[in-house]
């Protein structure tokens, strides 16, 4: 059977689930309990995901996110990454699975958009930065063989009921939005074709609110 990993923050939270339980039989998936945050953090923590899973060298596909904590803006001084370390630490965490999982196809999801307008209070997220974030990212990784999955362009227009929040798709419309991109781009990197359509039942793993973020 394929082995399949997923990392990222908690829009990856929000999905996890609906893709493994749409891979059944088709793929293993592993991913952690644990919100991976910003770049920093999930290059910090890749390998203690792996060791503390139990998770096998021979993962098939790797499917990693990181850009929502990072273009994050408190109390108006910028986002929390600059611009310069995002672009840095992007190939540092794609080079840190590929030797984690050496023989992985290794996917990146671009950021996905926001609801700006409903934010309130001190926390910012800008879709332009999201953008700006986005291309760096996909130009830093540029030079390798690995797959960009954009899942901004889906969730820049994306109807309101989609949407959990203003940053989150925990509904069933945005999680099976969301998920079906990610199991599309991950089935092609197997070569694998996915029988069916899902029967209707949409789950989110039962994170909890303060896990998942804001």
């Amino acid at each position: 059977m394929k082995k399949v990993v997923l990392l990222g923050d908690s829009i990856r939270m929000n999905y996890c689930k609906y893709v493994k339980d749409r891979l059944a039989g088709v793929a293993e998936v592993y991913y952690p309990d644990d919100n991976c945050r910003f770049a920093q953090y999930l290059l910090r923590f890749a390998h203690d995901y792996k060791k503390k899973g139990g998770w096998p060298d021979d993962v098939d596909v790797v499917h990693w996110n990181a850009g929502l904590w990072d273009i994050m803006e408190l109390y108006g001084d910028g986002p929390i990454s600059t611009l310069e370390y995002y672009s840095s630490v992007i190939p540092r965490i794609d080079k840190r699975l590929r030797m984690l999982y050496p023989n992985a196809k290794i996917i990146f999801a671009t950021t996905t958009a926001v609801r700006e307008e409903e934010y309130t209070g001190n926390i910012v997220r800008r879709n332009s930065t999201i953008r700006q974030y986005n291309g760096v990212a996909i130009e830093a990784l540029a030079n390798t063989d690995t797959v960009i999955n954009d899942l901004y362009s889906i969730t820049e227009s994306i109807p309101r009921d989609y949407c959990s929040d203003m940053t989150h798709f925990a509904t069933e419309k945005g999680i099976a939005l969301l998920g079906d991109k990610v199991i599309s781009a991950i089935c092609e990197q197997m070569d694998v074709t996915l029988d069916g359509t899902n029967d209707g039942k949409v789950e989110a793993e039962n994170y909890s609110a303060e896990m998942i973020g804001y």
